[in-house]
């Protein structure tokens, strides 16, 4: 990439090979995913150095070792578990990311490969996994038994979030934007769901939920807080890792307060995070991610086309 601006920026080059450095390893990638976040890049918003090589994800063999592992893109989080230091960046913000042959990272960023999967899934897990995570267990308390309303099924962070709640043993409903992705998030262990696009849709999902008084967390990754509120039950949790669809949100303070409710803010997460997720999936109770589409790595501008034209349900994932 030697431009910010739209998918055609991203086009296959020569580029020198990651330079050794202490506490750092270099992987051969075997496959690498794509997230919103990487557009955001291409598009300049981290003004990344120029020329620069996006991507967060990614899964490879260490060049040290030999042994499969996966990338968690969390670098510099620091020793506090409850924020990240100042340093803290995402992988393919201003370090090299993983649309390339090879990446290099610190290696407390590396853990083994999960057990089962494939190259694609492993490459689609970290981002979306560790984040998931983080919003549902670390922040929001998730537990067994409890209810869910994820906003937005299709992406990756609604898909994997899906995944972790049933493997928690929670009960995850959805909103989705067209009935094939709400019967797509059904047949992935969603216990109901309703359609955003209809004016009433808050009142709709509290209805769905198991005591009809609204659900015990909300997980918010598009910004539409002052909507998806008010399907909380009262004392309810809303935890928001997003602002895709707004950046901004007019909240009903009084009935906010009376209403007992946490809002809780999140981000993607640190390795302890991390080792948690990997612990979860570990039992083989967490379903891979779902892949929507897999282009070769040196196709990267119509990947990007692809993932910006919406309507995806999973991720989408680049092969060297």
């Amino acid at each position: 990439m030697s431009n910010y601006g739209g998918p055609e920026e991203l086009s296959p080059g020569e580029v020198d090979e990651p330079a050794p450095r202490p506490g750092w390893v270099t992987v051969d990638l075997r496959a690498s995913a794509l997230n919103w976040h990487d557009v955001l890049v291409r598009r300049g918003r981290y003004r990344s150095p120029l020329p620069h090589t996006p991507g967060a994800d990614g899964a490879g063999i260490r060049t040290d070792t030999g042994q499969e592992v996966v990338v968690l893109p969390s670098l510099f989080w620091g020793e506090r578990s409850t924020a990240p230091s100042p340093e803290f960046e995402i992988l393919g913000d201003r370090i090299p990311g993983t649309y390339a042959q090879r990446v290099c990272v610190p290696e407390e960023c590396l853990a083994p490969k999960p057990f089962g999967y494939s190259w694609a899934e492993s490459a689609a897990l970290p981002l979306v996994g560790v984040t998931s995570y983080r919003a549902l267990v670390t922040r929001a308390g998730l537990r067994a038994g409890e209810s869910l309303l994820i906003i937005g099924a299709g992406g990756g962070i609604a898909t994997m979030a899906l995944a972790l709640a049933t493997a928690l043993g929670a009960q995850a409903f959805v909103t989705a934007s067209s009935p094939e992705k709400l019967a797509r998030a059904r047949d992935n262990g969603a216990a109901g769901g309703v359609l955003h696009s209809d004016d009433d849709w808050p009142m709709q999902a509290k209805a769905l939920a198991p005591e009809g008084d609204g659900f015990d967390v909300i997980l918010e990754p598009v910004g539409l807080w002052e909507r998806s509120v008010q399907a909380l039950r009262p004392g309810g949790r809303i935890v928001v890792l997003g602002a895709n669809v707004a950046e901004r949100a007019d909240m009903d303070v009084r009935g906010f307060y009376f209403g007992q409710y946490s809002l809780l803010g999140t981000t993607m997460g640190s390795p302890q995070d991390f080792r948690g997720l990997l612990d979860l999936v570990a039992t083989g109770t967490v379903a891979p991610p779902a892949i929507a589409a897999t282009y070769p790595l040196s196709d990267a501008a119509e990947a990007h086309r692809r993932l910006e034209s919406g309507g995806l349900f999973g991720k989408i994932v680049l092969v060297p």
